[in-house]
């Protein structure tokens, strides 16, 4: 029986290539990319090179390309960076627990947060 994947928001299953380079790098590549020494350096050029790869593929700038740990420290980032102190922020009440901390946080610095309830369908 043929399997299917259904979780692609979550995982997504790697690309031969993609799984190859990365062992590769995770092999022979170790050094803490923010040391100075030649090992740090040889990651930091591997990571800067994939921002690179990243922002030509969006079309903006690599200064705006952020890598992060997770989906969790990218929503914290995501959310924290926009939000200005006293603000109304409105939200779906369905948002990813990682969303929906964030806000409880923002809330209890004084920002006032309104959930909308989506409908059946889904829509706000």
């Amino acid at each position: 029986m043929k399997k299917v994947y259904c979780d692609i928001s979550a995982t997504t299953p790697i690309n031969n290539g993609v799984a190859e380079l990365m062992l590769d790098i995770q092999k022979n590549v170790f050094g803490n990319p923010s040391s100075i020494h030649k090992y740090g350096q040889e990651s930091h050029a591997i990571i800067e090179k994939a921002r690179i790869q990243v922002a030509t593929t969006l079309g903006c700038h690599q200064e705006e390309i952020i890598f992060t740990g997770c989906g969790s420290e990218s929503n914290n980032i995501a959310i924290k960076g926009i939000i200005k102190s006293k603000s109304h922020i409105i939200s779906s009440s369905y948002e990813h627990p990682s969303v929906m901390n964030v806000l409880e946080s923002l809330e209890q610095q004084g920002n006032t947060i309104t959930f909308i309830k989506p409908d059946k369908a889904g829509q706000i």
